[in-house]
């Protein structure tokens, strides 16, 4: 084999090399974006819950200060917010175990 040979198969394998390389950091950068995707993920769902914790909270206030004859339905909201609130709690818990 002559040397130039010998040359671009040593050049041909650095390529070779210098592209499992990157391979490798497009591949953790990769798993870096879906990471961070996660967290985004959780911090909306974080968001969403705070928002029905308000809603509940507010149905609340206005159970404390309502007549007795709107009393019934403010009731019934607070119970379907309430219910809305548990079950994006448990949905949250499932998703960040």
């Amino acid at each position: 084999m002559s040397d130039r040979n010998a040359y671009e198969q040593k050049l041909r394998a650095k390529l070779d090399e210098l592209q499992a390389e990157m391979d490798k950091l497009k591949a953790r950068a990769q798993g870096a974006q879906a990471d961070a995707q996660i967290e985004r993920d959780k911090e909306q769902e974080i968001d969403r819950l705070e928002a029905k914790r308000e809603e509940m909270r507010q149905k609340l206030d206005e159970l404390r200060h309502s007549s007795d004859g709107a009393w019934d339905d403010i009731k019934a909201g607070a119970e379907r917010a309430w219910a809305s609130l548990s079950d994006s709690l448990e949905k949250a818990r499932n998703r960040f175990k």
